[in-house]
């Protein structure tokens, strides 16, 4: 079932149409004020992160949607782009295995987004 927010919907359509991998929402909101979602992602080279980055904020641009902050781009090892109620996370694999977002916000709700992945 997709997410209630349609703009993690559109995120995750996004990141999915340029062949991001193992996409995960995790609703955040009983657990922080800074963002409600995380959407976290995997691009396989820092091309790819950027480029991720780059078609997310093209895209939302569409939408009348800029981010409030993006850090890590230059490196592309761990993109981060946050909107408002959303933050994004791109990752390189090692990056991604490391800092592992999944363990350290555990008591997050997981939101199945696989409905929107093709």
């Amino acid at each position: 079932m997709a997410c209630e927010n349609n703009t993690v919907n559109r995120i995750v359509e996004i990141l999915d149409s340029k062949t991001a991998e193992d996409i995960t929402v995790l609703n955040v909101t009983a657990l922080t004020t800074i963002t409600d979602y995380f959407v976290i992602a995997t691009g396989r080279n820092e091309r790819l992160t950027q480029a991720l980055c780059d078609n997310i904020e093209d895209e939302l641009s569409k939408d009348g949607l800029e981010p409030v902050n993006k850090e890590g781009y230059r490196s592309g090892d761990w993109i981060l782009i946050a909107y408002n109620d959303v933050i994004i996370h791109i990752f390189k694999p090692e990056a991604r295995e490391f800092y592992d977002l999944e363990r350290v916000w555990q008591d997050a709700v997981s939101v199945d987004v696989s409905d929107l992945l093709k």
